[in-house]
């Protein structure tokens, strides 16, 4: 401890040596970390002065993630890499914010899984919105009101959320990047399992519960939520209640976790989208997603698909949707390997447009193996 003086001001405590250092050591990670922010500033100015009119790219996940990288190969000692990782994209964003605060709108409320995907991708630091609907995301960004939204869209055990499908046809966003989450269901709830006389959650998570329920709470009444959040908040304020949910909702409810990963499935991954008004660059490991709508003849789909076929670009994964403009009427979406500033895939679109009666590009974006937990 430092040295202080004695209520007789004669005698005084010898300082622990050791912590003296931890001090010092602190001390000059602050003096590091304000550095830092001056020499932040001063590239963003001298960029901004020569840039004229162009717009300055403040926010780059691409960048962002070769630093972080490039630290996590830096690390020779004990520190742990997962660590470097959380601590360096607080830093990032915390510098960021005081030249160009970010504001970020997900499907709310707080502690739902999509407001977890957006604290994993973004940062606390970022001013976050929380909103009540996939709409609301996409008008907040839309509007300026926000910089990104994050939205969910497919689930590896109930397929495609189709809502935010929908919205990209309403809405000139962007999809500026993806974000794998591993979706973990906890019982929680002040109250002992002996003492839990309701539980509640959202109609889909108690479905992915459902064996656990059958075997351990058989009996017990379940009410449907609207969100998990929702049903976090309930079985805040009332006695035997439980609630389904993430950990990030028994932290900011104050609850008990009663029981860890009660998922039928263990493997259960949602895959969520940051939009944004602005485009990504390319990294050399991207995905890009198109939407478009075929000509009403016979192998219409087929000539559309065949450029693909030609260029030897993989697609992950394709989706249809209703149009709602007429019956038996469809948008395509679909998901490819690689950038729309790569060759083959602008090859490969050009031919798509001659033979769709509608395309539209929403945007290539860093492809994600990593699940994030």
């Amino acid at each position: 401890m430092w040295p202080i003086k004695s209520d007789s001001d004669k005698e005084q405590v010898i300082p622990d040596p050791n912590q003296v250092k931890l001090y010092e050591i602190d001390e000059q990670i602050i003096s590091l970390l304000n550095k830092r922010v001056e020499a932040v500033t001063e590239i963003t100015n001298a960029a901004t002065a020569g840039a004229g009119d162009a717009k300055i790219e403040l926010f780059s996940p691409s960048k962002e993630l070769e630093l972080i990288e490039r630290l996590q190969k830096l690390n020779t000692g004990s520190f742990p890499n997962d660590a470097i990782k959380t601590i360096f994209k607080e830093i990032f964003c915390a510098t960021l914010s005081l030249e160009h605060p970010m504001t970020v709108a997900y499907l709310g409320p707080q502690a739902t899984y999509t407001h977890q995907a957006a604290l994993k991708y973004f940062s606390s630091t970022c001013k976050y919105i929380s909103t009540d609907s996939i709409k609301e995301v996409f008008e907040n960004v839309e509007s300026g009101n926000a910089s990104f939204g994050v939205v969910p869209i497919e689930n590896s055990n109930e397929g495609a959320v189709n809502y935010t499908f929908d919205m990209f046809v309403d809405y000139n966003l962007k999809v500026y990047a993806e974000i794998l989450l591993s979706i973990n269901h906890h019982l929680l709830s002040k109250s002992g399992d002996a003492e839990i006389k309701k539980i509640y959650s959202h109609p889909q998570v108690i479905a992915q519960c459902r064996k656990w329920l059958e075997r351990h709470m058989l009996g017990v009444p379940i009410f449907e939520a609207g969100s998990t959040a929702q049903a976090a908040a309930i079985a805040a304020e009332e006695k035997g209640v439980a609630a389904i949910g993430s950990e990030l909702a028994a932290k900011i409810y104050d609850l008990n976790v009663i029981e860890k990963g009660i998922e039928n499935v263990k493997d259960n991954v949602t895959r969520f989208l940051v939009i944004s008004k602005e485009a990504q660059g390319s990294t050399g490991n991207d995905m890009t997603l198109i939407m478009f709508t075929a000509k009403d003849q016979p192998g219409a789909l087929h000539e559309i698909l065949t450029p693909f076929k030609k260029q030897k670009i993989n697609l992950t994964r394709i989706e249809s949707r209703p149009s709602k403009k007429k019956a038996w009427d469809y948008i395509f979406f679909a998901d490819m390997e690689g950038h729309i500033e790569d060759k083959k895939v602008k090859k490969a679109l050009e031919e798509v447009r001659k033979h769709s009666v509608y395309l539209k590009i929403l945007g290539s974006y860093p492809h994600v193996e990593t699940i994030e937990r």
